[in-house]
């Protein structure tokens, strides 16, 4: 759709200046986007992104505490006309001393010809679907006769993983799940395991996952010091390993001896690696997953190739999926306007 046709459904239901639209958690799940629409939504934010059509400054943030982070997280895609910023943290230990949830976070979507905000929103479900389609994008270019995918890390983003990369690895015979937590385990597989064909094995030990899977990912937390609970021993030639959470649960000499070591955004990287993230020193970057998607620059080459993707999130994928939102809920009549 042209700038001019989305502006006509925004200025039918919004006076842009005045007023924007709040849309809750609820309402940014009730636009309706399915997942093939979020896989390809941000299919086209990581293209921009590797095509190097976009603006998008790294991360900034500030750390109330040591393991603690909230970050801003501008961005702007020409090809989609979305431009805005979300405003994110990441409080670990909230699940266990507050019984709340370890990431919430909200995001602005503005309005390109003018400026002027035209909607708030919840960004924690456009985090939670764009995460496992960005993961679920490079498992399908990287390692896409994969029959057998490893998922460590069973809450949200685990739930989610699950049902995205049957969406992308067509050869997929099964989904082998961990957590150290065995009831989100079981929690994940009663939630997802109606929803799709392949079968989903609870697994008692990493060491399981590691060594019965192609395709590996993990969704747990973001920790400057390393846990390395999966161990270099336990991997061989020929695997992809998707982290979204840096360097904390794959064993760092994994990192360091991948024949490939692609990342989202380089630049973000070497911000977190700045902060002390990357303990025992940043690998070597082979490129970005945008520019694989392009294909710009080759993925996998060998079937031998240890290749690590680690993708900790983009704003591009978050305001191209921000927008839709947007587009869809004012179609939907949902939402409430609140006056600027």
């Amino acid at each position: 759709m042209d700038l001019n046709s989305e502006r006509e459904i925004i200025l039918d239901s919004l006076q842009i200046g005045s007023e924007l639209l709040y849309l809750t958690k609820k309402e940014v799940s009730a636009a309706g986007l399915s997942i093939s629409d979020i896989l390809e939504l941000t299919r086209n934010a990581l293209i921009a992104h590797g095509t190097k059509n976009y603006e998008m400054p790294a991360k900034i943030g500030v750390h109330p505490f040591r393991e603690v982070f909230f970050h801003a997280m501008p961005a702007y895609v020409p090809s989609k006309n979305a431009v805005g910023l979300k405003w994110i943290e990441c409080y670990p230990s909230n699940p266990e001393k507050y019984k709340l949830p370890q990431t919430t976070g909200l995001l602005i979507i503005n309005d390109v010809l003018t400026g002027c905000p035209t909607a708030l929103m919840d960004a924690t479900w456009i985090t939670a679907m764009r995460t496992p389609a960005v993961t679920s994008l490079a498992a399908g270019v990287l390692h896409p006769n994969a029959t057998t995918f490893g998922m460590f890390g069973c809450g949200v983003q685990g739930v989610e993983h699950c049902r995205f990369i049957v969406h992308t690895l067509p050869k997929l015979k099964k989904i082998f799940v961990y957590d150290v937590n065995p009831l989100a385990t079981d929690r994940l597989i009663k939630t997802v395991q109606p929803q799709i064909e392949v079968e989903i094995v609870h697994s008692d030990s990493p060491e399981e996952v590691a060594k019965s899977c192609e395709v590996l990912s993990s969704a747990t937390v973001i920790l400057l010091e390393p846990l390395a609970v999966v161990k270099d021993k336990w991997l061989s030639a020929g695997q992809t390993l998707l982290p979204c959470d840096l360097n904390t649960f794959f064993d760092p000499a994994t990192l360091r001896k991948a024949d490939k070591y692609f990342v989202d955004s380089s630049e973000e990287h070497e911000l977190f690696a700045s902060m002390g993230y990357f303990p025992e020193g940043l690998p070597a970057i082979s490129g970005e997953t945008g520019e694989i998607l392009a294909g710009t620059i080759p993925g996998r080459e060998d079937d031998d190739e240890l290749i690590i993707c680690s993708n900790i999130g983009m704003a591009v994928c978050d305001v191209v999926v921000g927008k839709e939102v947007l587009m869809q809920a004012l179609r939907k009549g949902l939402g409430r306007k609140l006056p600027l």
